[in-house]
């Protein structure tokens, strides 16, 4: 399903603009996804819930087809994760549409994961207690790597993708079921399982759990994350996208222009007035 845009012209468009039409909304149906048009996605989306970001993707298109969207990220989220941060609203959009993978769930029901095999050998070797031998755990892990390094590695790699890295998780966890979870990050914002506690849930497999439930539980997770960095959460604040990028995306956040499309995105929600449409 091709994600309709501001600029886009097709006949795809035409299709969008009929069917906001049939809902009714006053468009010219020339195919062009213009302001009228993305002021149109907008009120529909607000109408049935979804994010208000006037951007017709599959959500916004599988919600017009009729489909069930109760699994789905809210714009009332969106709205109470702005004044919960105490920040913009057309930032937290932003945020969310560049930071977002754009689902929290694969085809079959199960939520996005991202299996880090790296990770898996840095918490094998994590004492857990005063009994555990740290040089024990090591050279565990170390066995491992040598044996599996698809699945437990110094470096980071072997990703599969989609429903397969459920697969490589599955496996992992023959080794070590907690250790697997913790190297595993969850939902559309990619949050790993290391953090759980921190995060404030009651266990890693509570926020397993939650991260199960809905995108708004994995959204939740996303901006407890937020809270817990202080910088991550002031470069937010003062909406300083190359400190927010650097610090959620690592050091590649500008090969991958991630500061430029926060940027970008922030403006367009910005000047759309969308912060108070939404509210």
């Amino acid at each position: 399903m091709t994600t309709l845009r501001h600029g886009d012209r097709s006949q795809a468009v035409q299709q969008l603009q009929k069917a906001l039409n049939a809902r009714g909304a006053t468009l010219l149906a020339d195919g062009h996804f213009g302001d009228s048009t993305e002021a149109a996605v907008r009120t529909y989306q607000l109408s049935v819930g979804l994010v208000a970001d006037g951007i017709a993707g599959p959500k916004t298109q599988a919600a017009i087809a009729g489909a069930d969207c109760s699994r789905l990220l809210k714009n009332a989220d969106l709205v109470a994760a702005a004044k919960r941060l105490g920040v913009e609203l057309a930032a937290v959009y932003a945020v969310n549409e560049v930071e977002s993978n754009g689902a929290g769930f694969l085809s079959n029901g199960k939520p996005v994961i991202l299996y880090e095999r790296h990770i898996m050998h840095r918490q094998l070797g994590l004492p857990r207690s005063k009994a555990d031998d740290a040089e024990q755990l090591q050279a565990h892990a170390n066995k491992l790597a040598q044996q599996y390094p698809g699945l437990v590695n110094t470096k980071p790699g072997g990703y599969a993708g989609g429903v397969a890295e459920h697969s490589r998780l599955s496996t992992a966890r023959l080794f070590d079921p907690l250790c697997a979870n913790e190297s595993t990050s969850w939902g559309a914002f990619q949050i790993m399982g290391f953090h759980a506690t921190e995060l404030g849930y009651a266990s890693v497999d509570d926020f397993l759990a939650r991260m199960a439930l809905n995108e708004s539980e994995q959204f939740e997770a996303f901006v407890r994350f937020i809270e817990l960095d202080p910088v991550l959460h002031k470069a937010l604040k003062a909406r300083k996208w190359a400190d927010f990028a650097k610090r959620y995306n690592g050091p590649a956040y500008a090969r991958n222009l991630y500061d430029v499309k926060l940027e970008r995105a922030y403006q367009r929600h910005a000047d759309c007035g969308c912060g108070k449409a939404a509210a």
